[in-house]
């Protein structure tokens, strides 16, 4: 190693070492309680997590994209809930601000979100527009002064503590995808609402819930250029999948972890269960899928950082890392056998937690069918 991997290796230490004294002693009571955890929330924010990828000018630190790549999965790798508001505050719910906002913007919502002040969140999917985002309802008609909005959407992370969301809207009602924009929208514009929360299986500290809107907005809300909006999303979408690899790495991880210290101490017949073939056995495929899903995940982030075009590989990425952990935190529950059952241990959290990687970013199948088109076309071997 040398140069910027001595340098993420360092900064995988001191995140490591964070989550160890500072997540890892309240997840399990974040889980239970279900709250936003506004403290930990204001800790990432004064240790510069959230600006890892925004210029200094802005309030961050300017890092690849590698780098934060080991945020999300150290961060993970304590509370995936945390992870998710993480994740979502540095790079869904602030990118489309920072690639398309005006200066002003920057300095009213987007500088005060790196500092933990404000919390920003991004809002696409609706109750019959998720991936297939030509069946959106929501609109977006010019007035004199600017854009009314109106419409709803659901699945929206910590939208009951948002202080400005990015929305999709259509901008007229022509069928497809070329008249769907993005704009900023403030929380305390007349006309939001935070509509019905949405009680998850896991990571059920990162709220979320419907919103419903009806607001008149300036002309200078429209982020990015009038029907430029799936074109925008579809520019940062390889990160999204990648970085949701990352986070299943971390979950994994601990998971793994777990088990192995669990399988060394937990006796039965004389001896370490972990003694056992078959319990051996699985810790070892749990290992070895492990460890070729980083190799892929920091594969693609790593090409991400060259500038290349990663549209496959972070599907790629994204599928195989994510399925790996809703297998690796499976096992992992067999292993404990029926303490794996019991919310005595946090096993469980990671088996209920894991579900929620594989929708976000696309599910399986929706990556499944862009990756096989690749293959009937020959473009899967720019991935190697």
């Amino acid at each position: 190693m040398g140069g910027e991997a001595d340098e993420r290796m360092l900064f995988r230490e001191s995140v490591r070492a964070f989550v160890e004294k500072e997540v890892l002693p309240c997840a399990e009571e974040l889980d239970q309680h279900g709250v936003f955890p506004h403290r930990l929330f204001k800790r990432l924010a004064e240790l510069g997590f959230f600006g890892l990828r925004y210029p200094a000018a802005l309030g961050g630190q300017a890092a690849d994209f590698q780098t934060a790549c080991v945020f999300y999965e150290e961060l993970a790798a304590g509370s995936l809930a945390l992870a998710a508001i993480a994740a979502m505050q540095s790079l869904m719910g602030t990118v489309f601000l920072q690639r398309y906002g005006t200066a002003d913007q920057h300095e009213r919502y987007l500088k005060p979100a790196l500092r933990g002040e404000k919390v920003g969140t991004f809002a696409l999917t609706e109750a019959e527009a998720g991936s297939d985002l030509g069946a959106m309802r929501t609109r977006a008609r010019r007035t004199d002064g600017g854009w009314r909005l109106a419409g709803s959407k659901t699945w929206i992370t910590n939208a009951p503590v948002a202080s400005f969301l990015t929305v999709g809207a259509k901008t007229s009602d022509e069928p497809g995808l070329g008249n769907i924009a993005l704009f900023l929208l403030d929380a305390a514009t007349p006309g939001f609402t935070v509509g019905r929360p949405i009680e998850k299986l896991g990571t059920r500290s990162s709220l979320t819930s419907e919103v419903h809107i009806d607001c008149e907005l300036p002309a200078d809300a429209l982020l990015g250029v009038e029907g430029e909006g799936v074109k925008n999303v579809g520019g940062v979408l390889s990160e999204i999948r990648v970085m949701t690899a990352a986070l299943a790495l971390g979950l994994s991880r601990r998971a793994l972890d777990d088990s192995a210290r669990y399988a060394a101490e937990r006796r039965a017949f004389g001896k370490a269960i972990g003694e056992f073939q078959l319990i051996g056995a699985k810790l070892a495929e749990m290992a070895t899928e492990l460890q070729a899903a980083r190799l892929l995940t920091y594969d693609a982030a790593a090409r991400l950082d060259a500038g290349e075009q990663v549209t496959t590989v972070a599907a790629m990425a994204k599928l195989f890392a994510t399925e790996v952990c809703a297998r690796v935190v499976d096992e992992a529950t067999r292993i404990y056998g029926s303490y794996g059952f019991a919310m005595e241990y946090p096993v469980q959290r990671y088996f209920r937690d894991a579900r929620f990687l594989l929708y976000g970013g696309g599910t399986s199948e929706i990556l499944k069918g862009l990756i096989g088109r690749e293959v009937l076309r020959g473009g899967w071997r720019q991935a190697r």
